[in-house]
């Protein structure tokens, strides 16, 4: 971490003033209740405004934390009661009469751990700073130590350095702090040691998991890093996973990751797959954002939104680069690839909102986008989105340069070129792909970043020997614009595709069908659909406002199968030779 941090301490043009102490005091485990004390150093001004952040690094999204905190209270050096009001939501101004140090006290309500920004109860305290820790602008690069108040049998884990005990820690500032959260509690720790640098697992939680399994692909997939950077932005690296209920996700941190999945959701293949491919991409966060990251993001503003119009590249080239290490490094198989390479193909063919927003608007809009039907309709997502434009870019660079370069090059120029405290914008990513490629990429970017684009899925996937077509075994069948789930007797609506043949016949989300041509409705919309021929006419009964209607519908003409992606039988010679330079390891059926 040594290099990162070095960065965040470069941003501070201030003089050198005490540390910020933190303490964090478990006091109701049971009811997710904790204490703060923070002791900010002595200052000469007329007042301080002292602050909780609104959202978190990693999740574009306000979160309003400071509604869980209550008995705030403010105390100078001599332990005097200073007057404070509050400014706003998340900031409380303390007075000060004449230069002292101030100590704030509060309780932290901490019951949100799919948010991923704080949580306790009687097993353990999950802490990122955002949610816990108040700060003061005055002193945000001053250096922070934190002491944890928990029981002994705890054992506390971090980023950060120790300092003194086995549940205190320093870092350089506040940035650091914010960017490296804490697990503490009763938890399963596994330290190894891969080309020189430090890694920990840290476990919470009781699951269906396979440590030694788990351990073996990480110690092969943190060996990947040079494959696309020149160096690794850190001496250690803490995989934090979170074995849970009702919690899914991960956030990207400094030197660290925080991983949740349900207990019960590591054991099958396809569930392993998901946690080991989380794992790669909140490793590869380690560069991309963690050690380069977009204008708009820097630096982090932690009471208001960060704008940028290449969280797309944060996020989605994030996800498409894991497989690309993942396959390298032996830990998925090409079949296993193709498969999450199907499902982001087919997300992004049956989500109309891609034909409204380019990945540029909604990497702006990520912290207004919502889901649900009309997200779904109307708008796209920064992952799978940006992921397949990041493919795209790849798969035009290696045929535009017969396999020299890759969009594995244009990180490596952003890391080299822009990192921390610099950032980078638009033009300079055209920049490096008109540099690398030697042709000017600023129309190709026009028309597939800042509009909406266009996925030839069968042109792109032939320069590397692939296809995507349905199985032979499949039938055309009655098809249904729109999703449905099980309600009792009746199937609920969740999406209705824009313009499909349901949207057109008036149907909408929330819908409860009935009967199809006074047929009951079956357990599911496909069994329900096999009744019926592709492109007939039928009449649609459902309830809508607690009342029975009807409309009428052409069904269409859809396959019983979905389309898969696979892997020609006989590639080209070029098509080999673009597949190897494309994922670092031979075509399959490579001869």
């Amino acid at each position: 971490m040594k290099k990162t941090c070095s960065l965040l301490i470069a941003l501070s043009t201030l003089p050198a003033f005490a540390d910020v102490e933190y303490t964090l005091k478990i006091t109701q485990p049971e009811h997710h209740l904790g204490e703060v004390e923070v002791t900010f150093p002595k200052s000469a001004q007329a007042h301080m405004d002292i602050k909780l952040a609104d959202w978190r690094t990693g999740r574009y999204q306000i979160l309003n934390l400071a509604n869980g905190i209550r008995a705030f209270d403010a105390t100078d050096s001599k332990g005097r009661e200073l007057e404070w009001h509050k400014v706003d939501k998340s900031t409380w101004r303390v007075h000060l009469d004449s230069p002292t140090q101030v100590t704030v006290n509060y309780q932290v309500y901490a019951n949100e751990l799919g948010l991923r920004a704080r949580h306790i109860d009687d097993s353990h305290a999950f802490v990122d700073a955002s949610g816990f820790f108040m700060f003061s602008e005055s002193f945000r690069h001053e250096p922070v130590t934190v002491e944890m108040k928990v029981p002994d049998q705890w054992r506390s884990v971090s980023g950060m350095d120790f300092a003194g005990n086995k549940h205190r820690f320093k870092a350089a500032n506040f940035d650091v702090l914010v960017d490296s959260p804490i697990e503490s509690g009763i938890n399963q720790l596994h330290k190894f040691r891969v080309d020189g640098r430090d890694y920990e697992l840290v476990i919470w939680g009781e699951g269906n998991y396979d440590v030694d399994l788990m351990l073996s692909d990480l110690k092969k997939l943190v060996k990947t890093g040079t494959l696309i950077w020149q160096d690794y932005p850190y001496e250690r690296y803490v995989f934090m996973v979170h074995a849970t209920s009702g919690a899914h996700g991960a956030t990207e941190h400094l030197n660290s990751t925080i991983i949740q999945r349900h207990r019960d959701a590591f054991a099958k293949r396809d569930d392993y797959i998901g946690f080991i491919s989380t794992a790669a991409h909140e490793f590869i966060h380690t560069w991309n954002v963690k050690n380069y990251r977009p204008a708009g993001l820097v630096p982090y503003d932690y009471v208001n939104p960060n704008y940028s119009d290449l969280l797309w590249l944060a996020e989605g080239s994030t996800s498409y680069l894991e497989d690309f290490l993942l396959l390298s490094a032996g830990i998925i198989t090409h079949e296993e690839y193709y498969k999450g390479l199907t499902k982001r193909i087919s997300r992004h063919l049956n989500t109309p909102g891609r034909e409204i927003q380019s990945v540029a608007q909604t990497s702006f809009d990520k912290w207004i986008n919502q889901g649900g039907d009309h997200g779904k309709n109307f708008s796209t997502n920064i992952y799978s989105e940006g992921a397949l434009i990041s493919m795209m870019l790849d798969i035009k660079l290696l045929d535009d340069s017969e396999g020299e370069v890759s969009y594995r090059d244009v990180h490596t120029l952003l890391a080299k070129r822009h990192e921390l405290p610099k950032s980078f914008n638009s033009q300079d990513v055209i920049n490096i792909l008109n540099e690398i490629s030697g042709q000017d990429y600023s129309a190709w970017w026009k028309q597939n970043v800042d509009t909406p684009f266009v996925l030839e899925v069968d042109a792109l996937l032939d320069k590397v020997g692939l296809t995507y077509r349905h199985p032979v075994s499949s039938e055309e069948v009655a098809g249904f614009d729109g999703q449905a789930v099980s309600k009792g007797q009746l199937l609920e609506l969740q999406h209705v595709a824009r313009g499909g043949n349901a949207w057109q016949a008036g149907l909408t989300s929330g819908d409860k069908l009935v009967a199809i041509n006074k047929h009951q409705v079956r357990d599911t919309l496909d069994n329900t659909l096999a009744l019926f021929a592709p492109k007939e006419k039928v009449t649609v009964h459902f309830i809508r406002r607690h009342k029975l209607m009807s409309t009428e519908i052409t069904l269409s003409a859809a396959q019983s199968k979905p389309k898969q992606v696979a892997a020609v039988l006989q590639p080209t010679k070029r098509q080999q030779q673009l597949y190897l330079a494309w994922m670092g390891v031979p075509h399959p059926n490579a001869q």
